[in-house]
């Protein structure tokens, strides 16, 4: 019988690669009375799928550069305020 510190290495193990069926067996077994566990798996699961999802939007958006404009306009504002802090 697997306890929960060998479950969750499991756990951690089967988002990278395929546990042998020995394994898979021992982690579902342990699942079925442990809500802690339980919970742990879940928890990746979110986890795996909310990076999966931020990878995606992230490829999807576009990267906009600053305009000349822009980029001029930042350079002055910070000389100013540069220029108005006390000195230290």
């Amino acid at each position: 019988m697997l306890n929960c510190r060998q479950v969750t290495r499991l756990v951690s193990q089967s988002m990278d690669a395929r546990l042998s069926w020995y394994q898979r067996l021992g982690v579902r077994i342990h699942l079925l009375y442990c809500a802690w566990c339980r919970r742990y798996a879940a928890q990746l699961q979110f986890l795996r799928k909310a990076s999966k999802e931020l990878t995606l939007e992230t490829d999807a958006t576009p990267s906009h550069a600053l305009s000349n404009e822009a980029r001029e306009k930042i350079r002055i504002r910070l000389q100013e305020a540069s220029r108005q802090e006390p000195p230290s």
